[in-house]
Protein backbone atom coordinates (compact mmCIF):
# COMPACT_ATOMS: atom_id res chain seq x y z
CA UNK A 1 0.00 0.00 0.00
CA UNK A 2 1.03 3.16 -1.26
CA UNK A 3 1.70 6.37 1.59
CA UNK A 4 -1.29 8.05 -0.85
CA UNK A 5 -3.65 5.37 0.43
CA UNK A 6 -6.35 6.78 3.58
CA UNK A 7 -7.61 3.65 3.41
CA UNK A 8 -6.43 0.19 4.44
CA UNK A 9 -6.42 -1.69 1.52
CA UNK A 10 -8.68 -5.21 1.23
CA UNK A 11 -6.42 -8.28 0.79
CA UNK A 12 -8.33 -9.13 -2.60
CA UNK A 13 -7.10 -6.41 -3.99
CA UNK A 14 -3.44 -6.09 -2.31
CA UNK A 15 -1.40 -6.12 -5.65
CA UNK A 16 -0.05 -2.44 -6.84
CA UNK A 17 -1.86 -0.85 -9.67
CA UNK A 18 -1.23 2.68 -11.31
CA UNK A 19 -3.87 3.45 -14.08
CA UNK A 20 -2.80 5.75 -16.65
CA UNK A 21 -5.37 7.64 -18.19
CA UNK A 22 -6.00 11.33 -20.02
CA UNK A 23 -9.35 12.02 -18.90
CA UNK A 24 -11.32 11.02 -15.21
CA UNK A 25 -14.84 12.52 -14.81
CA UNK A 26 -14.40 12.61 -11.14
CA UNK A 27 -16.61 15.98 -9.68
CA UNK A 28 -18.11 18.74 -11.47
CA UNK A 29 -15.80 20.89 -9.96
CA UNK A 30 -12.56 18.96 -11.71
CA UNK A 31 -12.86 19.32 -15.31
CA UNK A 32 -10.38 17.50 -16.89
CA UNK A 33 -12.38 14.79 -18.78
CA UNK A 34 -14.53 15.72 -22.19
CA UNK A 35 -16.75 12.30 -22.31
CA UNK A 36 -17.38 8.44 -22.16
CA UNK A 37 -13.69 7.22 -21.61
CA UNK A 38 -13.16 10.19 -18.53
CA UNK A 39 -16.65 8.64 -17.04
CA UNK A 40 -15.90 5.77 -17.56
CA UNK A 41 -12.28 6.10 -15.96
CA UNK A 42 -14.19 8.32 -12.93
CA UNK A 43 -16.51 5.35 -11.94
CA UNK A 44 -13.62 3.10 -12.14
CA UNK A 45 -11.89 4.74 -9.56
CA UNK A 46 -14.86 5.74 -6.91
CA UNK A 47 -15.51 1.47 -7.54
CA UNK A 48 -11.53 1.46 -6.38
CA UNK A 49 -12.14 3.05 -3.30
CA UNK A 50 -15.66 1.58 -2.30
CA UNK A 51 -14.03 -2.00 -2.64
CA UNK A 52 -10.57 -0.40 -1.08
CA UNK A 53 -8.38 -1.31 -3.70
CA UNK A 54 -4.85 -0.89 -3.72
CA UNK A 55 -4.46 1.76 -6.87
CA UNK A 56 -3.63 4.90 -7.63
CA UNK A 57 -4.64 7.16 -10.84
CA UNK A 58 -2.29 8.88 -12.99
CA UNK A 59 -3.76 11.83 -15.34
CA UNK A 60 -3.65 15.11 -16.79
CA UNK A 61 -3.89 18.89 -14.99
CA UNK A 62 -5.58 20.48 -17.98
CA UNK A 63 -5.46 24.15 -17.41
CA UNK A 64 -8.08 24.87 -19.86
CA UNK A 65 -10.46 21.45 -19.54
CA UNK A 66 -11.90 20.22 -22.85
CA UNK A 67 -13.59 23.45 -23.39
CA UNK A 68 -16.57 25.47 -21.78
CA UNK A 69 -19.39 25.20 -24.13
CA UNK A 70 -21.73 28.39 -24.03
CA UNK A 71 -23.90 30.41 -26.96
CA UNK A 72 -23.39 33.01 -28.91
CA UNK A 73 -25.96 36.18 -29.42
CA UNK A 74 -28.43 33.97 -32.01
CA UNK A 75 -27.97 30.52 -29.34
CA UNK A 76 -26.11 28.79 -31.60
CA UNK A 77 -23.05 26.70 -30.36
CA UNK A 78 -19.76 28.88 -28.69
CA UNK A 79 -16.64 27.22 -27.95
CA UNK A 80 -14.53 28.97 -24.89
CA UNK A 81 -11.63 28.42 -23.40
CA UNK A 82 -11.17 29.49 -19.92
CA UNK A 83 -8.32 28.51 -17.16
CA UNK A 84 -9.52 26.38 -14.58
CA UNK A 85 -8.26 26.83 -10.65
CA UNK A 86 -8.19 24.49 -8.63
CA UNK A 87 -7.81 25.22 -4.65
CA UNK A 88 -8.49 21.80 -3.57
CA UNK A 89 -5.45 20.21 -5.26
CA UNK A 90 -2.76 19.01 -2.87
CA UNK A 91 0.95 19.94 -4.38
CA UNK A 92 2.94 16.58 -4.06
CA UNK A 93 6.10 19.00 -4.33
CA UNK A 94 7.80 16.88 -7.00
CA UNK A 95 8.75 17.65 -10.33
CA UNK A 96 10.62 15.45 -12.85
CA UNK A 97 11.98 16.31 -15.62
CA UNK A 98 10.90 14.70 -19.71
CA UNK A 99 12.67 14.96 -23.12
CA UNK A 100 10.01 15.97 -25.80
CA UNK A 101 11.43 17.18 -29.22
CA UNK A 102 14.61 17.15 -27.79
CA UNK A 103 14.23 20.20 -24.98
CA UNK A 104 13.68 19.48 -21.12
CA UNK A 105 10.21 19.66 -20.01
CA UNK A 106 9.25 19.95 -16.26
CA UNK A 107 6.43 18.14 -14.90
CA UNK A 108 4.63 19.00 -11.93
CA UNK A 109 2.61 16.28 -9.76
CA UNK A 110 -0.69 17.15 -7.53
CA UNK A 111 -2.81 15.04 -5.69
CA UNK A 112 -6.38 14.88 -5.20
CA UNK A 113 -6.71 13.14 -1.91
CA UNK A 114 -9.11 9.85 -1.60
CA UNK A 115 -10.88 11.47 0.97
CA UNK A 116 -11.68 14.56 -1.30
CA UNK A 117 -14.38 12.74 -3.61
CA UNK A 118 -14.60 9.00 -2.36
CA UNK A 119 -12.31 8.05 -5.35
CA UNK A 120 -9.02 6.02 -4.97
CA UNK A 121 -5.96 8.57 -5.05
CA UNK A 122 -5.13 10.26 -8.42
CA UNK A 123 -1.88 11.88 -9.25
CA UNK A 124 -2.20 14.45 -11.90
CA UNK A 125 0.57 16.24 -14.24
CA UNK A 126 1.30 19.31 -15.13
CA UNK A 127 3.72 21.33 -17.61
CA UNK A 128 1.52 24.65 -16.89
CA UNK A 129 4.40 25.82 -14.30
CA UNK A 130 7.13 28.53 -14.11
CA UNK A 131 9.74 26.40 -15.02
CA UNK A 132 8.62 25.89 -19.02
CA UNK A 133 8.56 28.29 -21.23
CA UNK A 134 5.70 29.06 -23.00
CA UNK A 135 5.71 26.61 -25.63
CA UNK A 136 6.15 23.61 -23.17
CA UNK A 137 3.17 25.00 -20.28
CA UNK A 138 0.77 24.76 -23.43
CA UNK A 139 1.43 21.15 -23.40
CA UNK A 140 -1.37 20.98 -20.27
CA UNK A 141 -3.29 23.59 -21.51
CA UNK A 142 -6.22 21.54 -23.53
CA UNK A 143 -7.29 18.10 -23.35
CA UNK A 144 -6.99 16.68 -26.72
CA UNK A 145 -5.33 19.27 -28.30
CA UNK A 146 -5.57 19.46 -32.30
CA UNK A 147 -2.04 20.01 -32.97
CA UNK A 148 -0.43 16.78 -33.20
CA UNK A 149 2.55 17.81 -31.87
CA UNK A 150 0.90 19.09 -28.96
CA UNK A 151 -1.13 16.06 -28.61
CA UNK A 152 2.38 13.61 -28.52
CA UNK A 153 3.97 15.68 -26.74
CA UNK A 154 0.27 15.02 -24.18
CA UNK A 155 1.06 11.60 -24.59
CA UNK A 156 4.42 11.69 -23.53
CA UNK A 157 3.84 13.75 -20.34
CA UNK A 158 1.33 11.33 -19.14
CA UNK A 159 3.50 7.96 -20.00
CA UNK A 160 6.70 9.06 -19.54
CA UNK A 161 6.71 11.53 -16.53
CA UNK A 162 3.97 9.78 -14.87
CA UNK A 163 6.22 6.68 -14.58
CA UNK A 164 8.71 8.86 -13.12
CA UNK A 165 6.71 10.49 -10.60
CA UNK A 166 5.71 6.98 -9.29
CA UNK A 167 9.61 6.14 -8.79
CA UNK A 168 9.92 9.84 -7.27
CA UNK A 169 7.06 8.93 -4.62
CA UNK A 170 9.30 5.60 -4.22
CA UNK A 171 5.82 3.41 -5.86
CA UNK A 172 6.85 0.90 -7.65
CA UNK A 173 3.46 -0.29 -9.20
CA UNK A 174 3.12 -4.09 -9.81
CA UNK A 175 0.96 -3.57 -12.80
CA UNK A 176 0.61 -0.63 -14.66
CA UNK A 177 -2.94 -0.50 -16.78
CA UNK A 178 -3.12 1.96 -20.37
CA UNK A 179 -6.91 3.21 -19.74
CA UNK A 180 -6.51 3.76 -24.01
CA UNK A 181 -3.25 3.91 -26.18
CA UNK A 182 -2.30 7.51 -25.17
CA UNK A 183 -0.13 6.56 -22.39
CA UNK A 184 1.80 3.99 -24.83
CA UNK A 185 5.17 6.10 -24.20
CA UNK A 186 5.15 4.81 -20.49
CA UNK A 187 6.14 1.02 -21.55
CA UNK A 188 8.95 2.24 -23.69
CA UNK A 189 10.33 4.09 -20.37
CA UNK A 190 9.64 0.95 -18.54
CA UNK A 191 11.75 -0.80 -21.26
CA UNK A 192 15.09 1.40 -20.76
CA UNK A 193 14.57 0.93 -17.09
CA UNK A 194 14.73 -3.51 -17.32
CA UNK A 195 15.94 -4.03 -21.03
CA UNK A 196 14.13 -7.04 -21.01
CA UNK A 197 10.33 -6.90 -22.80
CA UNK A 198 9.15 -9.93 -20.91
CA UNK A 199 9.68 -7.88 -17.36
CA UNK A 200 7.56 -4.73 -19.48
CA UNK A 201 5.23 -6.68 -20.43
CA UNK A 202 4.49 -8.63 -17.35
CA UNK A 203 3.96 -5.31 -15.87
CA UNK A 204 1.16 -3.99 -18.59
CA UNK A 205 -2.31 -4.04 -19.19
CA UNK A 206 -4.06 -2.31 -21.80
CA UNK A 207 -7.92 -1.31 -22.92
CA UNK A 208 -9.08 -0.29 -25.83
CA UNK A 209 -12.04 1.79 -25.60
CA UNK A 210 -13.00 2.18 -29.45
CA UNK A 211 -13.73 0.82 -33.01
CA UNK A 212 -13.42 4.52 -34.51
CA UNK A 213 -10.17 5.73 -36.48
CA UNK A 214 -9.72 8.49 -34.47
CA UNK A 215 -9.58 6.66 -30.83
CA UNK A 216 -6.93 4.65 -32.67
CA UNK A 217 -4.23 6.98 -33.12
CA UNK A 218 -1.18 6.73 -35.84
CA UNK A 219 1.55 9.21 -36.34
CA UNK A 220 4.61 8.78 -38.53
CA UNK A 221 7.17 6.73 -36.85
CA UNK A 222 10.11 9.20 -37.40
CA UNK A 223 7.73 11.83 -36.23
CA UNK A 224 7.45 9.89 -33.07
CA UNK A 225 11.23 9.36 -32.64
CA UNK A 226 11.64 12.92 -32.94
CA UNK A 227 9.66 13.66 -30.29
CA UNK A 228 10.83 11.37 -27.55
CA UNK A 229 7.50 8.91 -27.98
CA UNK A 230 10.08 5.95 -27.29
CA UNK A 231 11.86 7.37 -24.82
CA UNK A 232 15.54 6.58 -25.92
CA UNK A 233 14.85 3.10 -27.22
CA UNK A 234 16.42 3.00 -30.58
CA UNK A 235 13.85 2.99 -33.80
CA UNK A 236 15.50 0.05 -35.20
CA UNK A 237 14.59 -2.00 -31.58
CA UNK A 238 11.01 -0.21 -31.65
CA UNK A 239 10.01 -1.61 -34.69
CA UNK A 240 11.55 -5.23 -33.01
CA UNK A 241 9.11 -5.15 -30.09
CA UNK A 242 6.14 -3.90 -31.88
CA UNK A 243 6.72 -5.55 -35.02
CA UNK A 244 5.41 -1.98 -36.86
CA UNK A 245 7.76 -1.98 -39.97
CA UNK A 246 5.32 0.75 -41.74
CA UNK A 247 6.04 4.73 -41.45
CA UNK A 248 3.05 4.84 -39.69
CA UNK A 249 2.98 3.58 -36.06
CA UNK A 250 -0.28 2.72 -34.30
CA UNK A 251 -0.84 3.43 -30.77
CA UNK A 252 -3.27 0.27 -30.38
CA UNK A 253 -1.01 -2.33 -32.22
CA UNK A 254 1.73 -0.40 -30.09
CA UNK A 255 0.28 -1.56 -26.56
CA UNK A 256 -1.24 -4.70 -27.86
CA UNK A 257 2.69 -5.47 -28.37
CA UNK A 258 3.87 -4.20 -25.37
CA UNK A 259 0.94 -5.57 -22.37
CA UNK A 260 0.65 -8.86 -21.14
CA UNK A 261 -3.20 -9.18 -21.99
CA UNK A 262 -5.72 -6.36 -23.07
CA UNK A 263 -9.81 -6.48 -22.93
CA UNK A 264 -12.34 -4.55 -25.12
CA UNK A 265 -15.11 -2.81 -23.08
CA UNK A 266 -18.31 -5.33 -23.88
CA UNK A 267 -18.68 -8.46 -25.82
CA UNK A 268 -19.71 -6.95 -29.51
CA UNK A 269 -16.37 -5.04 -28.68
CA UNK A 270 -14.62 -8.19 -27.93
CA UNK A 271 -15.53 -9.87 -31.22
CA UNK A 272 -14.87 -6.41 -33.13
CA UNK A 273 -11.35 -5.96 -31.53
CA UNK A 274 -10.64 -9.42 -32.28
CA UNK A 275 -11.81 -9.15 -35.95
CA UNK A 276 -9.96 -5.88 -36.18
CA UNK A 277 -6.37 -6.96 -35.18
CA UNK A 278 -6.81 -10.52 -36.20
CA UNK A 279 -3.45 -10.26 -38.80
CA UNK A 280 -1.55 -8.71 -36.21
CA UNK A 281 1.44 -11.52 -35.28
CA UNK A 282 2.77 -11.90 -31.61
CA UNK A 283 0.26 -9.64 -29.89
CA UNK A 284 -1.63 -10.52 -26.58
CA UNK A 285 -5.15 -11.66 -26.20
CA UNK A 286 -7.97 -9.59 -26.20
CA UNK A 287 -10.46 -10.82 -23.68
CA UNK A 288 -13.57 -8.42 -23.14
CA UNK A 289 -14.57 -6.86 -19.27
CA UNK A 290 -18.18 -4.69 -20.22
CA UNK A 291 -17.68 -1.32 -19.02
CA UNK A 292 -19.72 -0.53 -15.87
CA UNK A 293 -20.74 2.90 -14.11
CA UNK A 294 -20.62 3.29 -9.80
CA UNK A 295 -23.88 3.01 -8.95
CA UNK A 296 -23.40 5.13 -5.14
CA UNK A 297 -23.05 8.07 -7.53
CA UNK A 298 -25.17 7.90 -10.49
CA UNK A 299 -28.50 5.96 -9.19
CA UNK A 300 -31.03 8.18 -6.73
CA UNK A 301 -30.73 6.38 -3.78
CA UNK A 302 -34.80 7.55 -3.35
CA UNK A 303 -36.04 6.03 -6.89
CA UNK A 304 -33.76 2.73 -5.22
CA UNK A 305 -35.46 2.95 -1.76
CA UNK A 306 -39.10 2.98 -3.30
CA UNK A 307 -38.25 -0.20 -5.76
CA UNK A 308 -37.03 -2.34 -2.34
CA UNK A 309 -40.31 -1.18 -0.75
CA UNK A 310 -42.22 -2.00 -3.77
CA UNK A 311 -43.90 1.31 -3.31
CA UNK A 312 -45.03 2.24 -6.85
CA UNK A 313 -46.89 5.55 -6.19
CA UNK A 314 -43.31 6.62 -4.18
CA UNK A 315 -41.69 5.39 -7.88
CA UNK A 316 -43.86 7.41 -10.25
CA UNK A 317 -43.93 10.32 -7.88
CA UNK A 318 -40.27 10.50 -7.12
CA UNK A 319 -39.51 10.27 -10.90
CA UNK A 320 -41.25 13.24 -11.86
CA UNK A 321 -39.96 15.20 -9.09
CA UNK A 322 -36.58 14.12 -10.83
CA UNK A 323 -37.94 15.23 -13.91
CA UNK A 324 -39.34 18.92 -12.41
CA UNK A 325 -35.55 19.30 -11.68
CA UNK A 326 -34.21 18.83 -15.07
CA UNK A 327 -37.34 20.75 -16.33
CA UNK A 328 -36.26 23.62 -14.13
CA UNK A 329 -32.70 23.44 -15.85
CA UNK A 330 -34.50 23.58 -19.44
CA UNK A 331 -36.41 26.66 -18.66
CA UNK A 332 -33.56 28.31 -16.88
CA UNK A 333 -31.37 27.47 -20.77
CA UNK A 334 -34.31 27.81 -23.00
CA UNK A 335 -36.72 29.07 -21.77
CA UNK A 336 -39.30 26.32 -21.88
CA UNK A 337 -41.26 24.93 -19.70
CA UNK A 338 -41.78 21.42 -19.88
CA UNK A 339 -44.10 18.88 -17.95
CA UNK A 340 -43.65 15.95 -15.78
CA UNK A 341 -46.84 14.08 -17.17
CA UNK A 342 -45.56 14.32 -20.77
CA UNK A 343 -43.01 11.41 -21.94
CA UNK A 344 -39.53 12.72 -21.94
CA UNK A 345 -36.58 11.52 -24.53
CA UNK A 346 -33.67 12.37 -24.15
CA UNK A 347 -30.41 11.99 -26.55
CA UNK A 348 -27.21 12.85 -24.80
CA UNK A 349 -23.72 12.04 -25.04
CA UNK A 350 -20.91 13.22 -26.68
CA UNK A 351 -21.61 14.91 -30.10
CA UNK A 352 -19.69 12.78 -32.48
CA UNK A 353 -21.05 12.28 -35.94
CA UNK A 354 -21.22 8.18 -36.20
CA UNK A 355 -23.18 9.00 -32.78
CA UNK A 356 -26.39 10.17 -35.39
CA UNK A 357 -27.79 12.83 -32.91
CA UNK A 358 -29.81 14.14 -36.01
CA UNK A 359 -31.00 10.62 -36.66
CA UNK A 360 -34.16 11.21 -34.70
CA UNK A 361 -35.26 14.17 -36.93
CA UNK A 362 -33.97 12.27 -40.37
CA UNK A 363 -37.90 12.36 -41.85
CA UNK A 364 -38.47 16.04 -40.79
CA UNK A 365 -42.21 15.45 -41.94
CA UNK A 366 -42.89 12.48 -39.58
CA UNK A 367 -40.79 13.91 -36.63
CA UNK A 368 -42.88 17.17 -36.61
CA UNK A 369 -45.99 15.35 -36.89
CA UNK A 370 -44.81 13.43 -33.54
CA UNK A 371 -44.49 17.09 -31.96
CA UNK A 372 -47.17 18.21 -32.88
CA UNK A 373 -49.15 14.95 -31.38
CA UNK A 374 -51.96 16.65 -28.90
CA UNK A 375 -53.19 13.27 -27.89
CA UNK A 376 -50.09 11.60 -27.26
CA UNK A 377 -47.39 14.83 -26.32
CA UNK A 378 -43.69 14.05 -26.62
CA UNK A 379 -40.91 16.42 -25.38
CA UNK A 380 -37.00 16.09 -26.49
CA UNK A 381 -33.87 17.71 -24.84
CA UNK A 382 -30.58 17.06 -26.54
CA UNK A 383 -27.30 17.47 -24.81
CA UNK A 384 -23.76 17.54 -25.76
CA UNK A 385 -20.25 18.58 -26.63
CA UNK A 386 -18.87 18.60 -30.12
CA UNK A 387 -15.29 17.98 -29.97
CA UNK A 388 -14.15 21.61 -30.37
CA UNK A 389 -12.49 21.39 -33.92
CA UNK A 390 -14.92 19.03 -35.85
CA UNK A 391 -17.10 21.22 -37.72
CA UNK A 392 -19.51 18.59 -38.65
CA UNK A 393 -20.50 17.80 -35.22
CA UNK A 394 -20.89 21.71 -34.51
CA UNK A 395 -23.00 21.78 -37.76
CA UNK A 396 -25.42 19.33 -36.67
CA UNK A 397 -25.65 20.72 -33.08
CA UNK A 398 -26.38 23.93 -34.75
CA UNK A 399 -29.13 22.54 -37.12
CA UNK A 400 -30.73 20.78 -33.74
CA UNK A 401 -31.09 24.19 -32.27
CA UNK A 402 -32.18 25.97 -35.36
CA UNK A 403 -34.89 23.04 -35.46
CA UNK A 404 -35.69 24.03 -31.51
CA UNK A 405 -36.51 27.54 -32.18
CA UNK A 406 -39.68 26.81 -33.68
CA UNK A 407 -41.07 24.13 -31.34
CA UNK A 408 -41.65 24.30 -27.41
CA UNK A 409 -41.32 21.07 -26.61
CA UNK A 410 -37.93 20.79 -28.05
CA UNK A 411 -34.78 21.97 -26.14
CA UNK A 412 -31.09 21.99 -26.66
CA UNK A 413 -29.07 22.10 -23.61
CA UNK A 414 -25.31 23.42 -23.14
CA UNK A 415 -22.54 22.45 -20.36
CA UNK A 416 -22.83 18.79 -20.70
CA UNK A 417 -21.00 17.68 -17.59
CA UNK A 418 -21.05 15.44 -15.04
CA UNK A 419 -23.74 17.54 -12.78
CA UNK A 420 -26.20 18.18 -16.14
CA UNK A 421 -25.31 14.31 -17.27
CA UNK A 422 -27.06 13.73 -13.60
CA UNK A 423 -30.00 15.65 -14.01
CA UNK A 424 -31.03 14.19 -18.17
CA UNK A 425 -30.49 10.28 -16.54
CA UNK A 426 -32.76 11.02 -13.46
CA UNK A 427 -35.30 13.12 -15.46
CA UNK A 428 -35.27 10.93 -18.95
CA UNK A 429 -37.96 8.99 -19.11
CA UNK A 430 -36.35 7.16 -22.92
CA UNK A 431 -32.57 7.27 -22.74
CA UNK A 432 -32.07 7.38 -26.41
CA UNK A 433 -28.57 5.59 -28.36
CA UNK A 434 -28.07 5.57 -32.29
CA UNK A 435 -24.87 4.81 -33.19
CA UNK A 436 -24.18 3.56 -36.31
CA UNK A 437 -23.71 -0.32 -35.58
CA UNK A 438 -20.72 -1.82 -34.55
CA UNK A 439 -19.34 1.52 -33.93
CA UNK A 440 -20.48 2.15 -30.53
CA UNK A 441 -17.59 -0.02 -28.04
CA UNK A 442 -19.62 0.33 -24.93
CA UNK A 443 -21.96 3.08 -24.66
CA UNK A 444 -21.94 3.39 -20.83
CA UNK A 445 -24.35 6.65 -20.54
CA UNK A 446 -27.50 4.27 -21.03
CA UNK A 447 -26.20 2.35 -17.95
CA UNK A 448 -26.26 4.92 -15.64
CA UNK A 449 -29.36 6.18 -16.89
CA UNK A 450 -31.28 2.94 -16.16
CA UNK A 451 -30.37 3.19 -12.50
CA UNK A 452 -32.37 6.04 -12.59
CA UNK A 453 -35.52 4.73 -14.31
CA UNK A 454 -34.73 6.18 -17.70
CA UNK A 455 -35.79 2.92 -20.27
CA UNK A 456 -33.10 2.77 -22.90
CA UNK A 457 -34.39 2.77 -26.74
CA UNK A 458 -30.79 1.44 -28.32
CA UNK A 459 -29.21 0.42 -31.71
CA UNK A 460 -28.01 -3.24 -30.71
CA UNK A 461 -24.59 -2.22 -30.27
CA UNK A 462 -21.87 -1.85 -27.41
CA UNK A 463 -23.45 -2.99 -23.53
CA UNK A 464 -26.90 -3.03 -24.77
CA UNK A 465 -27.34 -6.42 -26.07
CA UNK A 466 -25.92 -7.67 -23.30
CA UNK A 467 -28.71 -5.61 -20.67
CA UNK A 468 -31.54 -5.94 -22.59
CA UNK A 469 -34.80 -8.06 -22.72
CA UNK A 470 -37.16 -6.58 -25.28
CA UNK A 471 -39.69 -4.74 -24.10
CA UNK A 472 -39.19 -6.38 -20.43
CA UNK A 473 -36.39 -3.89 -19.69
CA UNK A 474 -35.81 -1.67 -22.71
CA UNK A 475 -36.33 -1.56 -26.57
CA UNK A 476 -33.83 -1.95 -29.56
CA UNK A 477 -33.80 -0.31 -32.80
CA UNK A 478 -33.06 -2.86 -35.27
CA UNK A 479 -30.95 -2.50 -38.14
CA UNK A 480 -31.61 -4.04 -40.98
CA UNK A 481 -29.06 -1.54 -42.82
CA UNK A 482 -25.80 -3.05 -42.42
CA UNK A 483 -23.44 -3.03 -44.74
CA UNK A 484 -25.98 -0.53 -46.93
CA UNK A 485 -24.65 2.59 -47.84
CA UNK A 486 -24.14 5.52 -45.31
CA UNK A 487 -27.94 7.39 -46.54
CA UNK A 488 -29.89 4.13 -47.16
CA UNK A 489 -28.95 2.89 -43.49
CA UNK A 490 -30.04 5.94 -41.56
CA UNK A 491 -33.02 6.32 -43.55
CA UNK A 492 -34.21 2.43 -42.26
CA UNK A 493 -32.93 2.51 -39.00
CA UNK A 494 -35.26 6.10 -38.52
CA UNK A 495 -38.07 4.20 -39.90
CA UNK A 496 -37.12 1.43 -37.56
CA UNK A 497 -36.76 4.35 -34.82
CA UNK A 498 -39.48 6.14 -35.34
CA UNK A 499 -41.68 2.91 -35.79
CA UNK A 500 -40.85 1.47 -32.12
CA UNK A 501 -41.37 5.65 -30.46
CA UNK A 502 -45.08 5.41 -32.50
CA UNK A 503 -46.44 2.13 -32.62
CA UNK A 504 -44.50 0.74 -29.01
CA UNK A 505 -43.25 3.55 -26.62
CA UNK A 506 -46.04 6.34 -27.01
CA UNK A 507 -48.95 4.12 -26.36
CA UNK A 508 -47.18 2.00 -23.76
CA UNK A 509 -46.63 5.41 -21.73
CA UNK A 510 -50.14 7.07 -22.08
CA UNK A 511 -52.41 3.88 -22.16
CA UNK A 512 -50.99 1.05 -20.08
CA UNK A 513 -49.00 2.91 -16.73
CA UNK A 514 -48.69 -0.61 -15.20
CA UNK A 515 -46.82 -2.16 -17.78
CA UNK A 516 -44.52 1.17 -18.61
CA UNK A 517 -43.99 0.86 -14.37
CA UNK A 518 -43.07 -3.12 -14.69
CA UNK A 519 -41.01 -1.81 -17.71
CA UNK A 520 -39.29 0.89 -15.76
CA UNK A 521 -38.71 -1.28 -12.37
CA UNK A 522 -36.60 -3.76 -14.58
CA UNK A 523 -34.28 -1.23 -15.88
CA UNK A 524 -33.37 -0.11 -12.56
CA UNK A 525 -33.78 -3.80 -11.01
CA UNK A 526 -31.46 -5.37 -13.81
CA UNK A 527 -28.97 -2.83 -14.57
CA UNK A 528 -27.38 -3.68 -10.85
CA UNK A 529 -25.27 -5.17 -10.00
CA UNK A 530 -24.07 -6.77 -13.86
CA UNK A 531 -23.43 -3.06 -14.64
CA UNK A 532 -22.30 -1.32 -11.11
CA UNK A 533 -18.42 -0.80 -11.90
CA UNK A 534 -17.87 -3.05 -8.79
CA UNK A 535 -18.51 -5.54 -11.12
CA UNK A 536 -16.17 -4.04 -13.11
CA UNK A 537 -13.21 -3.40 -11.21
CA UNK A 538 -13.40 -6.88 -9.53
CA UNK A 539 -12.79 -8.37 -12.98
CA UNK A 540 -10.00 -6.32 -13.89
CA UNK A 541 -8.01 -7.52 -10.64
CA UNK A 542 -8.61 -11.50 -11.46
CA UNK A 543 -8.68 -11.36 -15.15
CA UNK A 544 -6.20 -8.25 -15.87
CA UNK A 545 -3.64 -7.89 -13.08
CA UNK A 546 -3.67 -11.20 -11.45
CA UNK A 547 -3.39 -13.10 -14.90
Amino acid sequence: MSHLHTYEIDKKYSKSVAYFSMEFAIHQALKIYSGGLGFLAGSHMRSAYDLKQNLIGIGMLWSYGYYDQNRDEDRYLKIEFRRKRYYFLEDLNITVNVKINGKDVYVRAYLVPSELFNSAPLILLSTDIPENDYLSRTITHKLYDSNSETRVAQEIVLGVAGAKVLEELKIDPEIYHMNEGHSLPMTFELYKKYQNIDEVKKRVVFTTHTPEAAGNEEHNIDFLFKMGFFSDVSLEEVRNLTGIDKNMFSLTIGALKMSKIANAVSKIHGDVSNEMWSSIEGRCQIISITNAQNRKYWADKNLLKALDEHEEFELDSRKKHLKRLLFDEVANQTGKMFSPEILTIVWARRFAEYKRPGLLKYDLERFENMLKNQKHPVQIIWAGKPYPFDTQAINIFNDITYLAKKHKNLAVLIGYELDLSMKLKKGADIWLNTPRVTREASGTSGMSAAMNGAINLSIADGWHPEFCREGINSFTIPTEGRGLPIEEQDRLDNKSLMDILEHKIIPLYYDDRKEWMSVKKNSISDVIPAFDSGRMVHEYYTLMYNA
